[in-house]
């Protein structure tokens, strides 16, 4: 290669080098994230760094210089003695004192880490394939609040038939929302399969398992929105299972509690209301693609076996209650769920009709809300 072309590639590599585009998404290190522990466990982190970092300086820089300072080629003779009880006690003490010193940092993150205690809210995340549910734990029912999380990305991004979003993958229907530097502790479980609730930016990551509650807090200290994902393999739609918690001030926060405890006492009026048919089919159809399309397909086509048609289905076209009864208890042994937890009775009443009376099923019935909650009252 001549020197002018040596030249120019040298500049181009350090005008590649030196452009701050080019390390904007090299980020290597831990994210110290936004909560009080997330700092913690970003502090010990950079402790034991720095440890390991000296003890790499240290090890390998002895063994460079007893390489240069006494290979053969000078003429240096290798020692003859057998044992040092000193030096095999000196290298022995050191690594236990260095690991003691660690232990103490570490056990206090630790400690503080799983210390749910003292909440101000406590925050109920249930794992579903493939959705979370969040519940606001309150004495009144009336006024407890309860709602799915779903992946908000549509279909024709997921199949290359539309331009990929910002967050691809990690928008959600309905956030979590929490107050800025307000104490949270949240009981994680699930309800169908192992997930695993993690937000990088909260230092929280706890296993989502049926039957069991496992703790975790926060105390975030910066509003914004901080996303996250399941990180179980939890089946088909693993990836498509996003976390998105959105940070309020304090305000903010009351206001849209209040607004959603009044949408939940709105639910229970509304059991009793009579729906009309374009009422029911306008709701089932919006439930419908939020709840269901995925598995069955916006055109209700399915992936068969695994996931049946539902145009001409005989369950679709047989008796309504037999239709009722699998969408609100779900099938064994088959990848159909219970959504009697998942949805609230106006939702199932709405969507039951929509799957009826759609993509020229054409049963012309429909269900009542309030018929949908005398029989999960039953069971």
């Amino acid at each position: 290669m001549d020197k002018a072309k040596r030249s120019r590639w040298l500049v181009a590599l350090s005008l590649l080098l030196s452009s701050s585009a080019l390390y904007a998404d090299w980020t290597v290190n831990m994210r110290k994230g936004v909560t009080e522990i997330s700092e913690k466990v970003y502090d010990l982190h950079m402790i034991i760094f720095g440890v390991c970092v000296v003890i790499g300086i240290l090890v390998f820089g002895a063994m460079i210089v007893s390489m240069l300072m006494h290979r053969k080629s000078l003429g240096v003779e290798p020692a003859t003695f057998h044992e040092n009880h000193k030096l095999e006690f000196i290298w022995t003490i050191i690594p236990i004192v260095i690991l003691l010193v660690m232990a103490v940092p570490a056990t206090q993150t630790l400690n503080a880490m799983y210390d749910a205690g003292n909440a101000e809210i406590d925050i109920e995340v249930r794992g579903y394939q493939w959705k979370w549910q969040y519940t606001y734990l309150n004495d009144d029912p009336t006024q407890e609040v309860k709602f799915m999380s779903s992946l908000l990305t549509p279909q024709d991004e997921i199949y290359n038939k539309a331009a990929k979003r910002e967050h691809y993958l990690l928008d959600v229907d309905n956030e979590l929302v929490i107050p800025v530097d307000t104490r949270v502790r949240f009981l994680v479980t699930a309800e169908d399969v192992i997930h695993s609730w993690w937000v990088p930016d909260f230092a929280i990551k706890r296993d989502a398992i049926p039957g069991f509650v496992h703790e975790a807090w926060t105390v975030a200290k910066k509003t914004g929105i901080y996303r996250g994902q399941c990180a179980e393999l939890c089946g088909k739609d693993h990836g498509f299972m996003p976390v998105v918690v959105r940070v309020v001030e304090k305000d903010e926060y009351n206001t849209w509690l209040a607004e959603k405890q009044a949408e939940a006492a709105a639910v229970y009026e509304i059991v009793g209301k009579e729906w009309t048919q374009d009422e029911l089919m306008a709701e089932g159809e919006a439930v419908y693609n939020r709840v269901c399309a995925a598995c069955h397909q916006a055109n209700g086509q399915g992936l068969p076996p695994a996931f049946p048609s539902l145009v001409g289905s005989p369950l679709i076209t047989g008796p309504i209650e037999g239709h009722l009864d699998i969408v609100l208890n779900g099938k064994a042994g088959t990848a159909m769920q219970a959504f009697g937890a998942q949805l609230n009775a106006a939702e199932i009443a709405a969507v039951v009709t929509y799957e009826r009376n759609a993509w020229g099923n054409n049963r012309g019935d429909s269900i009542q809300p309030r018929e949908v909650n005398e029989m999960m009252a039953g069971q």
